[in-house]
């Protein structure tokens, strides 16, 4: 697999997340092409979980390591990827128990914002 298939892949699913291929600056360039070719064009796009189970495994773990921006923008993604809202408020009960009660409810809050965004955008 040339690198040229890998930055395909990973830009593919990028847009499919989130209607965009992330744009690095001159500080964060190299950063963002690492991403978009080895962290989606590679790891999320092995064959053994579907896009949509990594979306739930990722939203689960930035919810209970506090990373809220990341957590905001993954559970936009996990809805692309057809995770429902309803799975997303059951997701975020269950981590309440194992991560932490402060995780679930942060993550809560955060989902509903990302649910009233994605109304008030039709």
């Amino acid at each position: 697999m040339t690198d040229n298939d890998r930055r395909a892949r990973g830009e593919a699913l990028a847009r499919k997340m989130w209607g965009r291929v992330p744009q690095g600056d001159e500080v964060s360039r190299d950063l963002i092409d690492i991403t978009v070719e080895h962290l989606f064009g590679d790891i999320w796009s092995r064959p053994g979980l579907a896009p949509r189970d990594r979306s739930m495994i990722t939203c689960a773990a930035l919810a209970v390591t506090g990373r809220d921006p990341q957590l905001k923008a993954h559970l936009k993604g996990a809805l692309a990827n057809g995770v429902t809202r309803e799975e997303i408020g059951e997701m975020m009960i269950h981590l309440s128990h194992y991560g932490g009660w402060p995780a679930g409810v942060a993550g809560l809050r955060i989902a509903k914002e990302v649910f009233d965004e994605a109304d008030a955008e039709g």
